[in-house]
């Protein structure tokens, strides 16, 4: 009597919140894994969003063929929050259970994984963790991937920008992304030689800012370089404007580099104008630094769905990829420590 074929394993994989360069190095790493253990992949579209809508896509070799280089994510992504639908979790329980997955891999920062491990915590979800963001704030991990690229392009940025500075005589504001940690802002501001960096964790008044500005200038140094991360509380600046799903304040509307090189301009008297990278950071292909921990950290994802070690974060510790649990990895953001704002704050003015 010939036997049933086994039932293939069916794992899915999402990616959450902002696009982040090396986000398809994950899925490639984690679908080719998968694929040499004779399992099947699932795509789901758009994040959290595509287990409430049940818009899910096959991943075989050949869509993940070529796509290592690439920025962005072939899978989209949303900062959808199903605890924040009606009948959302539900939705995705149902969902996930009526298209045969038994393990979902979610790519993302603190939103996505937030959602992840209460899913898990609540109802024993069966899912891993991937740490994504180019803020480089989560927890529990020594790195996110993604963050390199960002720092690499706002660093890239800041040094054009030393040229037209020193040939306008300007103090010019970059505003980088950085939603409650200044880690872009502070390590491209080291690495480009910015002379003034104003990060969340450690504020610094416009007064003091501009006193750091003008002892260059008395120096005989006419240009200046402010780096600023977008969620810096400035000084009179207001923090309303709209909200997304998880309740984060659109920071774009904010303006904080705008306002920032007005003041500057106002109370100094220098000529001053701000660069706002905005999603440049997020785009474009990833470095190979980023190409490479993001690949690790698909295979080791894939390992943990492989032997059903739910809950669980593939993280970086030192040069070696562990896994932590999701609850650890989103107990609290990872801010820049002083002894690095120590680093920054010895060259400035």
């Amino acid at each position: 009597m010939q036997q049933n074929a086994p039932v293939a394993k069916r794992i899915g994989i999402l990616t959450g919140g902002g696009d982040c360069p090396g986000l398809n190095a994950v899925i490639r790493a984690a679908a080719r894994r998968s694929f040499a253990r004779g399992y099947e992949v699932a795509g789901v579209r758009d994040g959290w969003r595509g287990l409430v809508e049940n818009a899910l896509e096959p991943l075989g070799p050949r869509e993940i063929s070529g796509i290592l280089p690439r920025g962005g994510t072939i899978l989209g992504t949303t900062r959808t929050n199903p605890y924040k639908l009606d009948d959302g979790v539900e939705r995705v329980l149902q969902n996930f259970a009526r298209t045969g997955l038994e393990a979902l891999v979610a790519i993302g920062g603190e939103d996505t994984l937030g959602v992840a491990t209460r899913l898990y915590e609540e109802h024993g979800f069966p899912v891993v963790g991937v740490p994504k963001t180019i803020d480089n704030d989560l927890g529990a991990t020594d790195y996110t991937f993604g963050f390199d690229t960002a720092v690499f392009i706002a660093t890239e940025a800041i040094d054009r920008l030393h040229t037209t500075a020193e040939s306008h005589n300007r103090v010019m504001v970059v505003e980088v992304m950085g939603r409650h940690t200044g880690w872009i802002a502070v390590m491209s501001g080291i690495a480009g030689g910015a002379d003034v960096i104003l990060i969340p964790e450690f504020p610094i008044s416009i007064d003091n800012a501009c006193d750091d500005i003008r002892r260059r200038h008395e120096r005989g140094k006419d240009f200046s370089i402010v780096v600023v991360s977008e969620g810096y509380e400035l000084e009179g600046l207001s923090g309303d404007g709209d909200v997304d799903e998880f309740g984060h304040a659109r920071l774009s509307q904010r303006g904080v580099g705008d306002a920032l090189a007005r003041e500057i301009g106002e109370r100094t008297g220098f000529e001053s104008r701000v660069t706002v990278l905005g999603h440049v950071q997020r785009g474009g292909s990833p470095t190979p630094h980023d190409r490479v921990l993001a690949t690790r950290f698909g295979l080791k994802a894939a390992d943990l769905a492989h032997e059903g070690n739910f809950g669980r974060m593939a993280s970086l510790q030192g040069d070696h990829i562990v896994d932590v649990s999701l609850a650890e990895a989103t107990a609290e953001l990872k801010t820049v420590p002083a002894e690095w704002f120590d680093v920054a704050k010895a060259f400035f003015g």
